[in-house]
């Protein structure tokens, strides 16, 4: 991994539409976590899939318009292949990546280890011989597709600290690392850039919060413990025992709730006017959006993103998703 810069936060989000009240309140509280803390603040835009044209533009016209600001150029994801690749190239010569075979259904209905969440992947082609993997290597042929790699995971489970959930304990499994269509898997993606652009903050949406065992697994195997041990990988047996490690993580995790309509669930375009340009043509101003989010985390008056950084205390946060109630 390349020597981190100076430490940061981040907001990261996918080019895929516009930004709602939900997202927009995420990117406040960790432009506010990171600045602060006295880190720089970094943009990266998550464009590996879907892209609405303009959407990006209209993303960071957003958030400018909010009051946030960032350090640094803004990255993307779509230009980091040669990054993910030596990333991929080291944890291959370290022996801990081999081919899968397997199709999203079938890993679905594969039985998994007890406690297993759903869909975690059960090791079907992690220990196959040269001719199962060759018949395997003939059937993705067959479905004009790449074998997808997955992480020779060496442990069950790893644990992460986060300022809101505590000590988190969470399953690791062989996760995919580039996918059957060739792209690089969100989880390496994420790792990566995080460790380019110095973050060692993560504040998102707490969905997310059963990813952040997983990544900080695989950050700790590129950061090199592993890798320059010259151990060979756990076998299937030796993970099944593997303990979690100590809590305390390098990488500081902030999990905030989820924005939810009055239905509880996850807010979307179709809850109505949830964006702040739909709001803005309902004749409300930037100010008046941002009141309204300051008012989720029990603030009045906020007009701007300064305004929470402020005033805004971390230990007042409701654990609870934040339902938002829109006017028309």
């Amino acid at each position: 991994m390349p020597e981190a810069v100076s430490p940061a936060g981040r907001y990261a989000p996918s080019p895929s539409g516009d930004l709602h009240l939900g997202n927009l309140r995420t990117a406040i509280l960790a432009w506010v976590l990171a600045r602060r803390s006295g880190r720089a603040f970094r943009l990266r835009v998550e464009d590996l899939d879907r892209v609405r044209e303009g959407a990006e533009e209209r993303q960071l016209e957003d958030l400018e318009a909010i009051g946030l600001d960032w350090d640094g150029e803004v990255m993307h994801q779509s230009r980091r292949a040669e990054a993910y690749d030596a990333a991929l190239s080291r944890l291959a010569d370290a022996g801990l990546v081999y081919e899968c075979y397997c199709t999203r259904r079938e890993i679905l209905e594969a039985p998994t280890a007890p406690h297993a969440p759903p869909g975690a992947y059960p090791g079907t082609c992690r220990d196959l011989d040269e001719n199962a993997r060759e018949r395997g290597r003939a059937r993705m042929r067959e479905l004009r597709r790449e074998p997808a790699l997955r992480l020779r995971a060496g442990v069950a489970e790893w644990a992460v600290h986060d300022m809101f959930a505590g000590e988190v304990t969470g399953t690791v499994d062989d996760l995919v690392l580039r996918r059957g269509d060739g792209v690089v898997a969100y989880n390496l993606a994420v790792v990566v850039d995080d460790a380019a652009q110095g973050v060692d903050q993560v504040v998102r949406a707490d969905d997310l919060l059963s990813s952040a065992p997983r990544q900080a697994y695989l950050a700790h195997l590129l950061d090199g413990a592993d890798l320059a041990s010259g151990t060979d990988p756990a076998t299937s047996a030796d993970r099944s025992r593997a303990a979690a490690p100590d809590p305390t993580a390098p990488m500081e995790y902030a999990h905030v709730p989820l924005a939810v309509s009055p239905s509880g669930a996850r807010l979307a375009k179709r809850d109505g006017a949830v964006t702040l340009r739909d709001r803005l043509e309902r004749g409300e101003d930037v100010g008046d959006v941002v009141e309204r989010i300051g008012a989720s985390l029990g603030l009045e008056g906020c007009r701007s993103a300064r305004d929470v950084l402020e005033r805004w205390d971390p230990a007042t946060l409701s654990r609870e998703p934040w339902v938002v109630d829109l006017p028309a």
